[in-house]
């Protein structure tokens, strides 16, 4: 179908139909420290009500995953799985492989390396003055992070991470990068597939992280799956730092079996989570991606990653 000659009711149906059975890895809803428009409750009834499969809550201060076992129990009529995993920041103990073991005990899916706690996130911060602008803060001052590395001063994975990366391979959990340099990446992902584990994923590579769309294209060489962050491209969004074009460029970088498209959305002031799928959805029918590759970047490759 020519995406030019769609009626606008046309293409609501379009995306309508490809909300169904999404699946979002990066949703940003509460109770939490950051404001939060939306909570685990209400975004779950929106993803309830669209037909979506799946909702990964994602808080860089605290592991969700007994909010989610708690809301599968008394909300399964919402029919949308909920999932969650363990932040390894300040607040959970840092780089802590007991934060992690009780993850594991409780269902927690994945383990995001240190995120607000990363030596490198915190570097982006104290260097950009405009930073507040660019990135959600706390609705109250907080004591000031410890930087976290995941290697040492000579680039050698610490064996806290190795022993962590034991526990999420014996599991089969997801690993993701959180918001470490791209330099840190490559020693923490090659340990890891060393160790066996098979489920890898970079969130936003050129945001924070300082991925280039040829780092994409090794990361994916390894088996690395890449998310993408809805709030960084769509419009009315506070964080839209990028546009369609580059969007495109990323994707094609990764290849559509390798990329996943996730809300990275939550906040107060920005489009609810399932309002960011349908403005990306939209914005991929007009880069002229088919009902096909679309589904693959909302929905198939975050099932494949998750195993669900």
């Amino acid at each position: 179908m020519d995406n030019y000659k769609q009626s606008s009711d046309e293409r609501k149906i379009i995306i309508e139909r490809l909300l169904v059975d999404a699946v979002d890895l990066h949703c940003h809803s509460g109770p939490s420290v950051m404001p939060r428009s939306i909570d685990h409750i209400e975004v779950a009834k929106e993803a309830s009500d669209v037909g979506m499969k799946a909702l990964l809550f994602k808080d860089h201060y605290y592991s969700a995953t007994p909010v989610t076992e708690l809301l599968m129990k008394h909300y399964a009529h919402f029919k949308v799985k909920l999932l969650s995993g363990v932040p390894l920041n300040n607040t959970t103990g840092g780089i802590n492989r007991y934060s992690v073991d009780h993850g594991i005990k409780l269902g927690a899916k994945l383990v995001w390396m240190p995120t607000f706690s990363a030596e490198n996130h915190i570097n982006a911060h104290n260097k950009d003055k405009d930073f507040k602008n660019k990135f959600p803060t706390t609705k109250e001052k907080m004591l000031a992070p410890t930087p976290l590395r995941v290697t040492d001063g000579n680039g050698v994975l610490i064996d806290e991470v190795k022993f962590i990366l034991d526990l999420i391979a014996e599991k089969e959990l997801v690993l993701s990068s959180g918001h470490l340099h791209i330099s840190e990446i490559w020693t923490l992902f090659d340990e890891a597939l060393a160790r066996g584990v098979k489920r890898l994923l970079c969130n936003h590579p050129t945001y924070i992280v300082g991925a280039d769309l040829d780092d994409i294209k090794e990361l994916v060489a390894k088996g690395v799956y890449i998310e993408h962050s809805m709030c960084m491209f769509v419009q009315r969004s506070k964080y839209k730092f990028y546009e369609p074009k580059e969007l495109d460029d990323m994707i094609k970088a990764a290849g559509i079996d390798k990329t996943i498209l996730g809300s990275d959305l939550g906040q107060v002031g920005n489009p609810s989570p399932v309002n960011g799928f349908r403005a990306v959805i939209n914005m991929c029918l007009d880069l002229g991606y088919d009902e096909q590759e679309i589904h693959k970047l909302v929905s198939k490759n975050a099932s494949d990653l998750m195993g669900i």
